[in-house]
């Protein structure tokens, strides 16, 4: 009885330390591996683009398309009629999204004094660029009017409404502070081209 419980103390000794050496000889690849340290990404800087309308343009320039209501159109450069009347876009699909310019002897875009003078249709069914305009140009908005390497933009100071046959209201000033001036039919329509009243937008040039 005796040598049987020497031998099976023996036996777990050896056990025992059969499992204690395996554990100390393990290879090192069943270690915890080490946390590895996180390579931080290089920071981007970005410059920002820069505000086109900073600055007022150096000098006047013809103007090939305007920014209106978040919007490029395409500006034309046309002479007055025989009444001294400015120039409108053409009666096309295309001209009821182009604006008309009054152009030299009329004020060209960065000059120091006057009106640019520009105008655009308004159509019946409501889907010509004087429409959006009557919709969506408002006091405080800004205009961009672009030319081939100048740009000069404008803030809306002032929108009214005034009879076919009424008065200006100066929209043909050429010695006042510089401004764009726009016109478009507006009210009710009486037959083609002919409405009752009209709509002027002022804007004053930002930086002159």
């Amino acid at each position: 009885m005796r040598r049987r419980v020497v031998l099976a103390a023996s036996t777990a000794f050896v056990l025992v330390a059969i499992a204690v050496t395996v554990w100390l000889a393990r290879p090192n690849d069943q270690a915890p591996a080490p946390r590895a340290t996180p390579t931080p990404e290089p920071s981007v800087t970005t410059t920002p683009a820069p505000d086109q309308c900073a600055e007022a343009a150096s000098r006047p320039f013809t103007p090939t398309s305007v920014t209106l209501t978040d919007r490029r159109y395409r500006v034309l450069a046309l002479p007055r009629d025989g009444r001294n009347v400015p120039g409108v876009p053409p009666v096309t699909a295309a001209g009821r999204a182009e604006v008309a310019w009054d152009r030299p002897p009329g004020i060209k875009p960065g000059s120091s004094r006057g009106n640019v003078l520009l105008n655009a249709h308004t159509w019946p069914d409501g889907s010509a660029l004087g429409n959006r305009l009557l919709r969506s140009l408002h006091r405080g908005d800004r205009i961009v009017v672009h030319g081939r390497s100048s740009t000069q933009c404008y803030e809306v100071t002032r929108r009214i409404e005034v009879r076919a046959d009424g008065d200006a209201h100066g929209y043909y000033d050429r010695t006042g502070r510089p401004q764009v001036a726009i016109v478009v039919c507006s009210g009710e329509r009486l037959g083609p081209g002919q409405w009752t009243h009209r709509t002027l937008w002022f804007a004053k040039a930002i930086g002159a």
